[in-house]
């Protein structure tokens, strides 16, 4: 069973969602995309992306999990979001 989670940062720049993307794609048994914003209206201090999707191929070990809520807690820390 597969199953899509959407992850957000508001605000986070394309070149840190690639960052985090590249990161967690670390994270065996997960995919990762980017997720285009939607708005249909430009603002230069929105972000070009509206967020990331990931995705288990299979049953994620509990150790994965972690690893992807760590590295998501970086960023968040990182970048106070």
């Amino acid at each position: 069973m597969e199953t899509k989670e959407k992850i957000e940062f508001a605000g986070l720049p394309l070149a840190v969602y690639r960052e985090i993307a590249a990161h967690l794609r670390q994270v065996e048994g997960l995919e990762v995309g980017l997720i285009p914003q939607s708005s249909l209206q430009f603002d230069y201090y929105q972000s070009q992306i509206e967020g990331l999707w990931l995705s288990w191929k299979s049953n994620p070990t509990s150790e994965n999990r972690q690893l992807v809520q760590q590295i998501l807690a970086y960023y968040r820390n990182r970048y106070s979001i």
